[in-house]
């Protein structure tokens, strides 16, 4: 595997105006997002995605490690970015794994799936065989607007495919750290920034689609305790390991676009 000691980059280099919506792009807003990653040996992932790509590894105390993230988030205003449309709002969470496309040299994300907690899974699932499954979402959570942190964090998701639940704590000026990285601002290009996600689709065959954000204002939380069902099952993080992450990052609200419909690659 690569020689994976990173250099140091600047999130400005990875920042750009909105590639303009058209036809069935999608807009909306996270709210209560969070990234909840976890630092684990590369052999985990053996066999998970196609050649094409790469496990975008680091090194942490002289072990190379490979990271996988947790995302939950409700979508809220999920609505049409070009015309007018209602608005929806479903609790999700994503499972991600970071990779390189060697086609293109990108850092982007690998998709296990997601459980979305809607009537509208009907879409993603059956039109574009996406890789979402359902799930009874519920987020229990108080932000302090004063102080800026959550004095509340919790997501409980009852679902076949991906139970979990979670329970965040945000201490005022808690520094961000993360390991492995040759400074903050290089491991947040890293966890905030993959713009592209590929993924296997329901029938087999690999997927893909876009997405574009402002830079993400996260601060640092901690797990008090976590569960996701997911990635015991698959053997990626045993529940021990769950309550030991590399990091969390938490926003309060951002707001993202999607550009769709995913694509199938050749």
């Amino acid at each position: 595997m690569d020689d994976p000691v990173l250099e140091p980059i600047k999130l400005s280099d990875f920042l750009h105006s909105r590639p303009p919506p058209k036809g069935i792009d999608v807009l909306c807003k996270l709210q209560h997002f969070a990234i909840i990653t976890y630092a684990v040996d590369p052999s985990r992932f053996d066999g998970m995605f196609p050649a094409r790509f790469k496990l975008d590894t680091l090194q942490i105390n002289g072990e190379e490690k490979a990271l996988i993230s947790v995302v939950p988030f409700i979508d809220v205003d999920f609505t049409s970015a070009v015309y007018p449309f209602p608005k929806f709002t479903m609790g999700q969470t994503n499972y991600r794994i970071y990779i390189i496309d060697k086609q293109t040299n990108e850092r982007c994300v690998w998709f296990l799936g997601t459980t979305l907690d809607s009537w509208t899974l009907a879409v993603p699932r059956l039109l574009w065989n996406l890789p979402w499954y359902p799930g009874k979402v519920k987020f229990d959570c108080e932000f302090d607007e004063t102080e800026q942190i959550y004095r509340k964090y919790k997501m409980t998701t009852e679902a076949a495919w991906a139970p979990a639940s979670v329970e965040l704590t945000q201490s005022k000026g808690a520094k961000i750290e993360l390991l492995g990285f040759p400074d903050t601002q290089t491991g947040l290009v890293y966890l905030t920034h993959p713009l592209a996600g590929f993924y296997y689709r329901r029938d087999g065959k690999l997927g893909t689609y876009r997405v574009w954000h402002k830079q993400l204002e996260v601060a640092s939380a901690n797990v008090k305790s976590a569960r996701f069902g997911l990635l015991s099952r698959l053997a990626l993080v045993t529940e021990k390991e769950q309550q030991l992450p590399h990091s969390v990052l938490i926003e309060p609200i951002n707001e993202f676009t999607i550009y769709l419909p995913p694509k199938v690659e050749k």
